[in-house]
């Protein structure tokens, strides 16, 4: 009875044991076979455009948290002047009162001056706009930096001010330029598809086919490539001039420099606006979605054009080949035709 008894917890402890580690492996491979149809989703089309959009609005919130931490140094010495010469001036008006106004004058134009002075420099020097950290970066401007920054546009009218946010910059454009170059690539395949099939129905549409012909490979020209990033840019022109008030070559300019990822700064939608003004967080967002498009649109017509070169390159060498060929014979006719008169 005892021998029996110790059998059957033996194997009952090791059928609990294989039970578990075959849990175990399951539980693994379910979790390994959830990872590799991430990574695959990731690879997508729609999982890049997605892992870049969720990779600017995480940059986003990390630059706003950084570099809101601590104030600008030149807001607080502005800050301090302006408490140290109010009091130089409540000293002269206790001073001198209404007795002498000659002098309440002089005194307090001396100590005007001099705060006009050191505000001034520090404009100069420090590029002070009376701006605090929080209205400069707020979450719309902060994306846009962050677009900025994995697209290589960079505009430079805000930088990264403190020294955890410039080493967080750095490390940002190591891991973002790739994915955007990843995101540049599978969004213009994806777009240029949808285009030449667009293209390839119009022009079945417009022209007659007879029904032994074969069906002809339609390449789109680079004149309709052009076509579409011209409209784009005309729209994005007349939206920004009636936002900033720009006039229409300055926002032609705008959109030419960037969508050409040259970003040369001067023109940027929302910095020349007051923070009062309604509506400026909401156009810095929709600057961020034309950007985003627009690059994409950049990417098809750079795939199309590709596409096109390719074909009229494989057409000269084709022509090449047969000159080569022509030549070839003309040459051997001519030759026998010497020989034939020799002999």
């Amino acid at each position: 009875m005892e021998r029996s008894r110790s059998r059957f917890l033996r194997s009952s402890v090791r059928s609990r044991d294989s039970s578990s580690s075959r849990s175990e492996v399951s539980a693994r491979e379910k979790i390994k076979d959830c990872c590799r149809k991430l990574v695959a989703f990731m690879c997508t089309q729609v999982g890049v455009g997605g892992l870049v959009v969720g990779y600017t609005i995480v940059g986003a919130f990390v630059f706003q948290y950084i570099e809101t931490l601590q104030e600008s140094e030149s807001i607080s010495k502005v800050k301090n002047w302006r408490y140290q010469h109010a009091e130089k001036l409540w000293v002269i008006a206790e001073d001198e009162n209404t007795l002498n106004i000659t002098a309440f004058r002089k005194r307090s134009n001396d100590v005007l001056t001099e705060f006009q002075l050191l505000v001034v420099e520090e404009i100069k020097k420090k590029g002070y706009n009376g701006r605090t950290v929080k209205d400069i970066w707020t979450f719309p401007a902060a994306l846009m930096f962050s677009l900025s920054i994995i697209t290589m546009i960079g505009y430079g009218n805000m930088v990264a001010r403190t020294d955890m946010g410039k080493c967080v910059t750095v490390l940002y454009a190591i891991f973002g330029i790739p994915l955007y170059v990843l995101y540049f690539m599978n969004m213009g395949e994806v777009l240029a598809g949808s285009f030449r099939w667009i293209y390839t129905w119009l022009y079945e549409c417009t022209t007659e086919r007879h029904e032994d012909e074969p069906p002809r490979r339609v390449i789109v020209p680079s004149t309709a490539s052009l076509w579409v990033i011209g409209g784009y840019v005309i729209t994005g022109a007349l939206m920004f001039s009636a936002w900033e008030q720009w006039s229409y070559l300055d926002s032609t300019y705008f959109c030419v420099t960037s969508l050409c990822k040259i970003g040369l700064g001067d023109f940027v939608p929302g910095a020349n606006i007051s923070e009062s003004q309604s509506g400026n967080h909401y156009k810095l967002v929709v600057n961020f979605i034309y950007m985003l498009i627009g690059l994409g649109l950049v990417a098809m017509c750079f795939n199309l054009m590709r596409e096109q070169i390719r074909v009229k390159i494989s057409e000269i060498k084709e022509d090449m080949g047969q000159c080569l060929e022509s030549t070839r014979i003309a040459s051997a006719r001519c030759c026998d035709k010497q020989k034939s008169l020799k002999y």
